[in-house]
């Protein structure tokens, strides 16, 4: 499906609707995708466009210092995932919570209350290459995300670990693709807040007749 019948989707069903706002007025989005595709300039985009705040999850592992040490076999963090999800709760639900863009490889581990959109970015493997070579990855980093890629590992998790309602699989090859998709995410945004302020109106209506 494309992104706007997802939306049509959504709103259609009021009672999912408020299942996923979590409490929050705005809703939360979650940019994921094997590194490499684009994720944290498109959220970064996004979140410019339309107002909330971003949450670039691998840079709040090193500076938060939300791991249990550094595996230099793998040239990663070893996430702690408590750690982080106790950090990001005040701000995904609650009164204080909403309007924020995370993004992150990795997406199953997160509450499903948390997010109302899913985005996984796919990027063809001849574009992706000089993409992480160009970031100084070892051969062996490349081989491991080129072939997350092909499987499509991003995708299959998203999937596992989100209604398939609201998983978005768009491309992100090219500038153009990249600055379409914030375009579209941000439509979503829109019409998600129109929907969400109408469905609290009229509970307000039925308030005021009882």
């Amino acid at each position: 499906l494309e992104l706007q019948e997802r939306t049509d989707t959504m709103m259609m069903d009021d009672d999912d609707v408020e299942e996923r706002k979590s409490g929050a007025s705005r809703p939360n989005i979650l940019i994921t995708g094997t590194p490499g595709t684009g994720k944290t300039t498109t959220a970064q985009l996004l979140a410019e466009a339309v107002g909330f705040r971003h949450v670039n999850v691998g840079e709040w592992v090193k500076t938060k210092q939300l791991h249990s040490g550094y595996m230099k076999e793998f040239d990663t963090f070893h996430l702690d995932e408590d750690k982080l999800l106790d950090e990001m709760e005040p701000h995904m639900s609650g009164a204080k919570g909403g309007g924020v863009v995370v993004d992150f490889h990795s997406s199953e581990f997160f509450p499903e209350r948390w997010f109302q959109l899913v985005v996984v970015l796919r990027t063809d493997n001849d574009v992706l290459y000089p993409r992480l070579h160009a970031r100084g990855y070892s051969k062996k980093k490349i081989a491991e995300n080129i072939e997350a890629e092909i499987m499509q590992v991003c995708l299959d998790e998203a999937r596992g670990a989100y209604d398939s309602n609201i998983v978005v699989e768009l491309k992100s090859n090219t500038a153009e693709q990249m600055r379409s998709n914030v375009e579209r995410i941000k439509q979503w945004t829109i019409n998600w807040l129109k929907d969400n302020q109408n469905n609290d109106d009229d509970d307000d209506d039925d308030d005021d007749d009882n």
